[in-house]
């Protein structure tokens, strides 16, 4: 088949499980059948189509896929009622949904696509269809538009750092299937987000992203500095009961901040989560970044949170009072990557939550900037903005000093 460009960077690729965003009418039904194809020329593969509804795995590919491999006279038998087609060399395409997933439970798949995946359960996916793959060691490719940050965004997200898996994003018109002015009318008819998540394959909240600047290509790398008995230990803390967060951080001379693992404690206190840093780190000075209103709370006795982290040998790096929530959040992005382009801010691969925090957490839509708390993703990146606040908070211009007559200082109190 004649791919694209692009289509063709994906087929290419040999990892083992694909995950493709990309623009409307970029292509990805022509992509679908070409994977599919490619797999089903070996004999006896089971090659598994699922999309979210039997309505649309019939209308999406079941008369191409039929008219392609005919002419290529590989079919020796076709299903219309259970729209699957046997191949000349035994190897079988099946078309199924996702909206009675059950129902594929106890099926072997070789390879296995995906289609608009983001309007599929996680759990067709985690409990079904990856069980499935297992014993043939079989391929899979997931290809969506995107639909706001799901399942299918984390999964998208790990896919860059993760073994064998491979992310791709492509617009619509890097697909080369649409007319220019067409996007250029689309962009008139659509609001800005709807615009870019169906066009342009972002991935939209309609309750704005917060962290805006984290990018898992240029935010998310492995650690490389060891961690030894002599590494100085920044531990970002959040106080919350349940649960507890800490990111634990190194920060080199060029005050570039590395986040290399996390702490997640659930019904837990300042006591344990000491406990459980201390445990890991025995012999290292540690800093601690806690939120500042521990000076006063206290989370399991008569004793500030403050002063158990003290007790615990810890010295406490924290203000009297804690920053605007809108200052940290904007340390937190000017970290991730400033106007220059410049990045000091990165995230070990293994703290997942910490990822998770910064890639998900919103605004309460329709709020004047106020961070949705009900998700449970504010705890890490509270803790990740405690520390950058502190260490590299953003300052707001200094005006020019006036100067008085004769090119002096102006004295206090306005006299000369």
């Amino acid at each position: 088949m004649n791919l694209s460009k692009a289509q063709t960077n994906i087929s290419e690729d040999t990892s083992r499980f694909k995950v493709v965003v990309a623009g409307r009418r970029f292509g990805k039904s022509f992509l679908a059948i070409n994977e599919m194809a490619k797999f089903a020329r070996f004999p006896k593969k089971n090659v598994y189509y699922v999309a979210p509804t039997y309505r649309q795995a019939k209308t999406i590919i079941w008369d191409t896929i039929k008219i392609m491999l005919t002419e290529k006279k590989w079919v020796k038998k076709i299903n219309e009622s259970d729209l699957n087609i046997t191949l000349v060399n035994g190897s079988k395409i099946f078309l199924r949904s996702a909206d009675n997933f059950d129902s594929l439970r106890g099926v072997s798949i070789d390879y296995l696509v995906i289609d608009e995946a983001a309007m599929i359960a996680k759990k067709a996916w985690s409990e079904v269809l990856r069980p499935a793959l297992s014993d043939r060691l079989g391929h899979a490719m997931f290809i969506t538009t995107p639909k706001g940050m799901n399942w299918i965004k984390e999964l998208w997200d790990d896919a860059h750092h993760l073994t064998d898996w491979k992310s791709f994003q492509y617009t619509t018109i890097q697909g080369g299937n649409v007319l220019e002015s067409e996007i250029t009318a689309a962009r008139a008819d659509l609001g800005e987000k709807e615009f870019r998540q169906e066009y342009e394959a972002s991935f939209e909240t309609y309750s704005g992203i917060i962290y805006y600047n984290y990018n898992p290509k240029i935010n998310v790398v492995e650690t490389v500095e060891e961690i030894n008995e002599r590494t100085l230990i920044h531990a970002a803390i959040d106080f919350n009961v349940n649960p507890m967060t800490c990111a634990l951080a190194t920060i080199d001379r060029d005050d570039h901040i590395h986040i290399f693992d996390e702490i997640i404690l659930y019904s837990s206190n300042t006591y344990e989560m000491a406990d459980e840093i201390k445990a890991k780190f025995p012999t290292n000075r540690i800093w601690a970044y806690p939120d500042a209103s521990g000076q006063a709370r206290k989370t399991s006795s008569t004793t500030s949170d403050h002063h158990i982290l003290r007790q615990a040998g810890f010295t406490i790096k924290a203000n009297r009072s804690n920053p605007p929530v809108r200052d940290r959040i904007s340390a937190v992005n000017a970290c991730l990557l400033n106007a220059n382009g410049d990045v000091s801010l990165t995230i070990d691969p293994k703290c997942k939550q910490t990822m998770k925090s910064l890639s998900n957490q919103t605004y309460i839509e329709g709020s004047n900037m106020t961070p949705d708390k009900n998700s449970g993703l504010d705890h890490m990146s509270d803790s990740v903005g405690y520390l950058v606040h502190y260490t590299k908070p953003i300052k707001p211009p200094q005006p020019k000093q006036q100067l008085g007559p004769f090119g002096m200082k102006p004295a206090r109190f306005g006299h000369f």
